[in-house]
């Protein structure tokens, strides 16, 4: 199993050369069934990193470039007419792929984000009364410019709930930068990248990372956490039960991409802030998207709570 991993890993970091910590989250997302929202600045590789990840396993692939213009049914399907058969016939949106790319989600707007909550929450999408199942495995890799706010549109509480992570990439350093200058990977290496794994393969390392176990001790310390976060003067709202539940799922993920089938405290604290800082509200809340107080408060919570030994 572990060689599939670092196979996947290789081809990504092969297109990406920037933060690795980066990819082996998204490696978690992948393993934990979760969606990830990689939230920087222009030009540091968000697109490509979620390109390299479609192309490193053989599944299939869109992407939705979203705008202020874009519509729910752009996204889900619609209902075309066939006079042949006088029936409707419902098409398919770009939603309905193993691995989506909804490249800068904030410029679109909130009805149309809407229209992505019940197939990242479920799995599943209803129009015209009947319920379709997307392809499995199913991950959304959404990206946005945290920066640019004219002519966005905040994601709501609700939304960003359906995310397993929030992840920021940050610049690459100077020796990965002038290995971009010379090979410019997005150009020579991404439309020649080979996948590395299938969809089967995918959904075994996932039943693989479900069953990694998960002691008492670690159970109560991840509900500590949690009560912390309710019970501070500092949020407003604190980490919900499906924040506990996604907590845990990326600690198992995160010790079965290490190499073990059972979590250490450690698979827990690195993913406190990925995965809990955009589910929690601080008291002194201005809706900005921006999580840099709730990281602050979310590390001095960690910090006061007693990890097990």
């Amino acid at each position: 199993m572990q060689d599939r991993i670092e196979a996947l890993r290789s081809n990504i970091v092969s297109v990406y050369m920037g933060n690795v910590q980066a990819v082996d989250r998204l490696i978690v997302c992948l393993l934990a069934r979760g969606h990830v929202l990689i939230e920087d600045v222009p030009g540091v590789g968000k697109t490509v990193l979620a390109n390299a990840l479609a192309r490193s396993i053989r599944c299939s692939f869109t992407r939705i470039q979203c705008t202020p213009d874009l519509l729910p049914s752009d996204v889900t399907g619609t209902s075309i007419y066939r006079q042949d058969a006088g029936t409707f016939e419902f098409r398919q949106g770009p939603i309905f792929a193993n691995v989506v790319l909804a490249d800068e989600i904030n410029r679109t707007t909130p009805r149309t984000q809407s229209a992505m909550l019940e197939a990242m929450s479920d799995g599943t999408v209803s129009a015209e009364g009947h319920v379709y199942h997307l392809p499995q495995p199913f991950l959304v890799v959404a990206t946005q410019n945290p920066y640019e706010f004219e002519g966005t549109y905040f994601l709501p509480e609700n939304q960003l709930d359906r995310f397993l992570m929030r992840l920021s990439l940050g610049y690459p350093s100077p020796d990965d930068e002038a290995r971009i200058l010379l090979k410019q990977p997005a150009r020579s290496t991404l439309p020649e990248l080979k996948p590395a794994m299938g969809a089967e393969e995918v959904l075994e390392l996932q039943r693989k990372a479900d069953a990694v176990r998960m002691d008492q001790g670690l159970v109560d310390y991840i509900i500590a956490i949690a009560t912390a976060t309710r019970n501070s003067e500092d949020l407003q709202v604190g980490i919900s039960p499906r924040g506990a539940l996604a907590l845990a799922a990326a600690a198992r993920a995160t010790a079965f991409v290490a190499g073990r089938d059972y979590c250490v405290p450690d698979d827990i604290v690195s993913n406190v802030l990925p995965v809990c800082a955009h589910r929690v509200i601080s008291r002194t809340y201005m809706h900005q998207g921006d999580t840099l107080t709730t990281r602050r408060i979310m590390q001095r919570l960690l910090e006061s709570v007693p990890s097990p030994v």
